[in-house]
């Protein structure tokens, strides 16, 4: 072989050394860029199966649901679930069914003017805006209170026509220590449902064994009125007057009651013949003037001053809405009655709801101030 063919042939194996590495880099390289995108796409897929986790929850409707498996964002149905949620978890709420006063939002961790009002679905007025829901984005709808006839279906429409999920949670006078748990389920709060139940559950339990010992002759006999003029009443037998059928003998018996928290109306004239030994007005009626008012003379409580308004802040104790307020009706109204029975005070009693349910530490002025017109007068 000559020198000049030797040459020619380390050229081409140079060459062609040259070409193989060349491509094996790109082959190498395209191996790389292959293997970045699997990974990416991997996480995504990790991450939209994380957050596409489901589970099933059962309403106390019968209901079940398919719901995200952590829950952050809720929303109430209506004015009851409103200020249920806001002794649960107001920190997760996305909006109200109503604004908040001044005097209601002090005692509550969340910064209500930054929160959208939504309206309620159900009700007189149904009036909840779908718009402003689904702008807020909640990841469940929450409705409680008394279960009706048509509450499925109506549910079943909201979730439809909103695309998110409803639940409906049960508030009875009598169990609202089983709502809490049902609710502490539902958001993945247990230890705050147990909190709250066992406090509702041995409230309930202290009133029904101290009336327990007090002959239904010997309740007292009070009627519960309401409105501008004080002729609206609660009545016997209804969802709004529980806790009054609870401590003593409501008055008012009608052939049948409505759910309404206005109350029914009625006359003088047969709130004259009840002739109640004890009334208890509602904040906002004719607690300040009755007295002075000659109408009512002759009208047992009112000339022996034997009458009480009901405290309102940052909800009426005794209902309007009926919901987990009334755990602090059931323990004002039969210590109003019946002091003698119990080893606790209604001021007692009002720094540990308080202090349970909205995280608020009531002042002994700020006691003074709600139970003013609210305490047994002296003998």
């Amino acid at each position: 072989m000559t020198t000049t063919t030797k040459k020619r042939t380390r050229l081409i194996a140079a060459f062609a050394a040259a070409a193989l590495a060349a491509s094996l880099a790109l082959v190498l390289a395209g191996c790389a860029s292959n293997a970045a995108p699997a990974s990416s796409a991997s996480s995504s897929a990790s991450s939209a199966a994380a957050e596409a986790q489901t589970r099933t929850f059962t309403d106390s409707a019968g209901r079940t649901v398919e719901l995200p498996a952590t829950i952050e964002r809720i929303a109430p149905s209506g004015h009851t679930a409103n200020q249920v949620l806001l002794t649960m978890a107001p920190e997760k709420m996305v909006g109200l069914s109503q604004d908040l006063t001044e005097d209601q939002a002090k005692y509550f961790d969340i910064d209500a003017a930054n929160l959208p009002v939504f309206g309620a679905a159900f009700g007189a007025k149904g009036d909840i805006n779908k718009e402003a829901v689904a702008a807020a984005d909640p990841q469940v709808i929450i409705d409680t209170g008394e279960y009706k006839d048509g509450l499925k279906e109506d549910l079943d429409t909201l979730q439809e026509q909103l695309g998110i999920p409803c639940v409906f949670i049960e508030t009875k006078l009598e169990d609202y220590g089983a709502a809490y748990e049902d609710l502490g389920e539902l958001l993945g709060m247990e230890e705050r449902g147990r909190e709250l139940s066992d406090y509702c559950k041995a409230a309930y339990d202290e009133t029904t064994s101290v009336m327990a010992t007090i002959p239904e002759s010997e309740r007292a006999n009070i009627a519960y009125l309401l409105g501008d003029a004080g002729l609206n009443a609660i009545a016997a037998n209804s969802y709004q007057g529980g806790v009054i059928d609870l401590c003593a003998n409501n008055l008012f018996k009608p052939e049948k009651a409505t759910g309404s928290g206005a109350g029914q109306e009625v006359s003088l004239e047969q709130i004259a013949l009840w002739n109640p030994e004890l009334i208890v007005f509602q904040k906002g009626s004719i607690y300040d003037t009755v007295g002075d008012n000659p109408a009512w003379d002759g009208i047992a409580a009112i000339d022996s001053g034997n009458y009480y308004e009901v405290p309102g802040s940052p909800y009426c104790w005794l209902n309007n809405p009926p919901t987990v307020n009334q755990v602090m009706g059931m323990q004002w109204l039969p210590r109003l009655l019946y002091p003698d029975k119990f080893d606790t005070s209604i001021e007692d009693v009002a720094k540990s709801y308080y202090h349970t349910f909205y995280g608020y530490d009531l002042s002994d002025e700020e006691v003074a101030e709600l139970t003013e017109n609210a305490l047994p007068k002296a003998a």
